[in-house]
């Protein structure tokens, strides 16, 4: 780390302590600046977020203290479900955003060593997620939504193989893989619930464990039926315009896709080797289109169900940022740019954690009248998938490229801009 960014880490709360975190939302501005000051401010602002974010859950959960500690908000409209799925939900959410972060190589500046405390306290509560006698042991039973978190649980696996599943013992390993199996007592509706159910048996693939090459199957072949378009996919039979591809479908089905072309899994004619590329440049149009609706100020538009998982939205940029395959019509200091740039102006407002430090419901702000009958704080932590590019080390061009404007900030600024046409892929 340079002295330059460990010094704004430490201005930003990744070794200053509580009272540094508590000053988090001062240093975003409500309109946006065209550029940051620099890179390393960009990388020190991201850093803070994800440590606020991670420090109230992993620190209890290490321990096996969260459930006793932590009532998650419900939802206004909450639906009776059993609200201990909350405790699932924020730590699969929240560990798969960070996964790739805690997937670097630990130094001893003040990032190297948060990494090392974060990683250790990760694969304690992993620990704690699967022994029936923890306090912390999560709710894999009884409520279908198990199957939802319990892909981000898998995924983070897949993200960070050699960060949090190799070091993990034998007995936790084999009782992370039964509850998984066992999941498979939830038929997933036709939506991207199948993608949940396939991310599960990729991992399980992927560790060398018995799993179920049918759901992937459904998986794959329904959603290459329901692509719509110009990188878009419907979520089910028909289209509904929310971010779903953002949360869910894209980022998933990317994944699921890799491990079966790294395992070289020949279970039927998919073609996995020649769909890969093909969704790649799928997910890439995408994240065109996040690109060019984040608004000059960083705003972007609320549309769709599940509006609280904030920037969650931007979680294909992030991906595609973290594995170096963004288009050519994305300079990465023109991401970085626009993502921080929402990031800023998203939790600019203190209300967006509470008095202990955990995410609330809202969107811009403590807004519960915003949750859906599913919402609580703990799927709130899915907004840590925007931080995935955090797993890009300080010294990548990602974030050492000079901050460029983005698309609106070009349009509405007076400068060139390139147009936009739809693809056939």
């Amino acid at each position: 780390m340079s002295p330059m960014l460990d010094r704004r880490a430490m201005l930003t709360g990744v070794a200053a302590g509580s009272a540094a975190l508590s000053a988090l939302p001062a240093l975003a501005q409500t309109q946006a600046p065209a550029t940051s000051a620099d890179s390393a401010d960009d990388r020190a602002y991201m850093l803070g977020l994800l440590e606020r974010m991670a420090t109230p859950i992993l620190s209890r959960m290490a321990k096996g203290r969260l459930q006793q500690q932590w009532t998650p908000e419900l939802s206004p409209t909450w639906d009776g479900r059993n609200p201990k799925v909350a405790y699932l939900e924020a730590f699969g959410r929240l560990i798969d955003g960070i996964a790739p972060w805690l997937a670097l190589t630990d130094d001893s500046g003040a990032e190297g060593r948060l990494r090392a405390q974060m990683r250790s306290q990760a694969l304690e509560s992993y620990v704690h997620s699967v022994d029936p006698r923890s306090p912390d042991y999560l709710l894999w039973s009884s409520e279908g939504q198990a199957l939802v978190d319990s892909a981000y649980f898998t995924s983070a696996l897949l993200r960070a193989p050699q960060a949090l599943w190799e070091p993990l013992d034998r007995k936790t390993k084999d009782r992370i893989i039964a509850e998984i199996q066992g999941l498979r007592r939830v038929s997933p509706p036709y939506t991207n619930w199948l993608l949940f159910a396939a991310m599960n048996e990729a991992f399980l693939l992927s560790v060398g464990a018995q799993w179920d090459p049918v759901r992937v199957d459904m998986a794959v072949r329904k959603f290459g039926e329901w692509y719509v378009g110009d990188g878009w996919y419907a979520d089910g039979v028909h289209f509904h315009f929310d971010m779903y591809n953002s949360y869910v479908i894209h980022p998933m089905l990317t994944q699921i896709l890799e491990v079966l072309v790294r395992t070289d899994a020949r279970f039927n004619s998919l073609g996995a080797k020649e769909k890969l590329p093909v969704q790649i440049k799928r997910m890439q149009r995408f994240g065109e289109a996040l690109e060019r609706m984040i608004g000059p100020d960083g705003a972007f538009p609320p549309v769709g169900r599940s509006l609280t998982y904030r920037t969650a939205v931007h979680q294909p940029l992030a991906y595609l940022a973290w594995r170096k395959l963004l288009h050519e019509k994305l300079p990465e200091g023109q991401v970085r740019a626009a993502t921080l740039a929402t990031q800023r102006r998203i939790f600019a407002d203190p209300s967006n954690f509470n008095a202990d430090g955990f995410l609330t419901i809202g969107f811009a702000q403590h807004q519960p009248s915003l949750g859906d009958v599913y919402s609580n704080a703990g799927s709130m932590y899915i907004t840590a998938e925007s931080l995935l590019a955090l797993g890009l080390p300080a010294d990548d061009s990602y974030w050492t490229a000079p901050a460029q404007p983005w698309t609106m900030r070009k349009a509405y600024g007076g400068e060139n801009f390139p147009k936009d046409y739809y693809v056939d892929f």
